[in-house]
């Protein structure tokens, strides 16, 4: 003997699954108020990696420089001091000279290097 609830339930499950064929409408009730911004700005170029970050050893008058080099060749920063003022040079193309106002010119490589520095003249280094 067959109960009528057992013969029911396929049933109304049946009618339920019929009710609504089409996917459920997601509706974004916390819609971003800078998307159309966002999505029409300039793509974001990330800065240079670092190549070599160097303590150079300068001559004439035995000065220490701490020279640190970036991927790309157009950007070194020279300071003075171990932790002091960065200087950052920079070369329009890559293999051109590292400048900056005042008198500030670097060549070569992290191994090897011709630095003037304003005020104290132009030394040749060794990374």
């Amino acid at each position: 003997m067959k109960s009528p609830l057992l013969l029911a339930a396929p049933a109304a499950l049946f009618a339920l699954a019929a009710c609504n064929s089409k996917p459920p409408e997601v509706v974004d009730t916390n819609p971003d108020p800078m998307a159309a911004e966002l999505a029409n700005r300039a793509p974001v170029e990330l800065p240079p990696a670092i190549s070599a970050d160097k303590s150079m050893r300068c001559q004439p008058g035995n000065i220490l420089l701490y020279v640190t080099f970036f991927n790309e060749n157009k950007l070194v920063y020279v300071r003075t001091e171990k932790g002091g003022a960065i200087n950052r040079l920079t070369a329009e193309t890559a293999g051109d000279p590292f400048t900056a106002p005042g008198g500030w010119k670097l060549t070569g490589t992290p191994n090897s290097a011709t630095i003037s520095v304003p005020g104290k003249g132009d030394f040749t280094c060794k990374g």
